[in-house]
């Protein structure tokens, strides 16, 4: 015979345990339903007269872009070497971690711009056959902030990539004050005299011979073509008061084998009592390095974009 009270106690505890597991997944559909998704958008290109070539491009819009009538502030996201404008999704999780922060009232709501720039460096190389600066500067950057609801002015437009595309936030950033109100910098592609002049030819001409001179070796590399786009070299002969306005972040790990030339540019800042803000993380060259690393500095841009 079945004791009634115990199997009663069964019924409770097993009842007891589903409104348990209904309550968790309400509360999962809840918070989930409080982030709202952005949109995405890949695989959209831009016909470039400069370098006479369709240019991919992807674009991160704020979940409220479709349902609203404002302008946004921008972040030109810039992917690293061999990558392309989907990196800073597939890898870095931009998005998702965009929505989150702007659900958290960590950034306030922004675009995101990430263009596909091959292996170019971002910059023009020395024969003037492949402009890509020219083509950011005067094509991509009208063309995204002429086709899509953005806040032109500087104050609302920051830059921010890692490694190659480190190294072109700080190109862009320095060489071009006047457009960006705050940059970005991760793992970025800095590299001291000592570092070029011992770069073995297979390297140098595997990456930069292209850029600035094919089967140059030693001093011999620093072309007047490789001193205007050598980001020490920019900083070291910059009018500081053009920098007036532009707020810097530089973020390369500790085990990061950019991490001496980074360390470089943050003294030769210092030197120049040029603010920055400069960090040294745990981690290396590595996408679990720049996603921890992406609300932080989206935070640093987003600040400026705010009324104090």
């Amino acid at each position: 015979m079945y004791n009634m009270g115990v199997f009663k106690n069964i019924i409770k505890g097993k009842l007891e345990i589903l409104s348990f597991i209904l309550f968790l997944t309400m509360t999962v559909s809840v918070s989930q339903a409080q982030t709202s998704q952005g949109f995405v958008k890949e695989g959209l290109t831009i016909d470039s007269k400069i370098l006479k070539q369709k240019v991919r491009f992807t674009i991160y819009l704020p979940s409220d872009y479709e349902t609203s009538s404002r302008y946004y502030p921008i972040v030109y996201l810039l992917h690293g070497y061999t990558d392309n404008d989907t990196g800073w999704l597939q890898f870095g999780e931009a998005n998702t971690l965009a929505d989150e922060a702007i659900a958290n009232r960590e950034i306030p709501p922004m675009i995101l711009a990430m263009p596909d720039a091959g292996v170019t460096w971002y910059i023009n190389d020395y024969k003037g056959k492949e402009r890509y600066e020219d083509f950011f500067i005067q094509e991509f950057i009208p063309y995204i902030e002429s086709n899509y609801r953005v806040r032109t002015e500087k104050r609302y437009r920051g830059v921010a990539g890692l490694s190659m595309g480190g190294y072109g936030t700080l190109i862009y950033a320095l060489k071009h004050p006047d457009l960006f109100s705050a940059c970005v910098a991760f793992s970025a592609a800095v590299y001291t005299e000592e570092e070029v002049v011992k770069m073995t030819p297979d390297r140098w001409n595997g990456r930069y011979g292209k850029l600035f001179g094919e089967n140059l070796t030693g001093i011999d590399r620093f072309t007047d073509h490789h001193k205007a786009n050598s980001i020490l070299h920019i900083v070291d002969n910059l009018d500081q008061e053009k920098l007036k306005g532009l707020r810097i972040y530089i973020d390369c790990g500790d085990d990061d084998f950019l991490a001496i030339g980074n360390s470089e540019l943050h003294i030769l800042l210092t030197k120049k009592k040029i603010n920055h803000e400069y960090r040294v993380r745990d981690g290396g060259h590595s996408w679990t390095y720049w996603r921890t690393g992406l609300v932080p500095a989206l935070q640093f841009i987003g600040k400026g974009f705010h009324q104090e």
